[in-house]
């Protein structure tokens, strides 16, 4: 599962990064990880990381460009930010679940309940 925040260390991304690793355990039972993707720097996401003991990868995509490929990034003036948006990718690499409205609050149960989901539909 690949998710795109805006900022680390503001109110929504450390919630939604917090509830992802409350479930990690559920998420990794449904043989699934999560990955992280912002704009910001490699030393804000080790801070990140660290603070909130973030049991998953964070990216750093300072241009945006891999946000952009996924139609997840926004321009604000002359900074691009990655929108808030998911993606569940199947193990052979295909895009099979996409989230443009993500609420951070309730992210983590609605990525497992689409994992429980797509599982039961194979």
């Amino acid at each position: 599962m690949l998710y795109f925040y805006p900022k680390d260390d503001t109110p929504g991304c450390t919630k939604e990064a917090c509830n992802f690793r409350d479930d990690i355990y559920h998420i990794r039972e449904l043989n699934a990880e999560v990955v992280g993707v912002s704009t910001n720097d490699a030393g804000s996401h080790n801070e990140f990381t660290k603070k909130y003991s973030l049991p998953f990868d964070l990216l750093s995509d300072k241009d945006a460009v891999v946000a952009r490929s996924y139609d997840a990034a926004w321009k604000f003036g002359p900074l691009s930010k990655a929108k808030r948006h998911s993606f569940i990718i199947s193990p052979d690499g295909k895009v099979v679940k996409i989230f443009r409205k993500v609420n951070p609050k309730d992210h983590s149960n609605e990525i497992i309940a689409e994992l429980k989901s797509l599982q039961t539909a194979e």
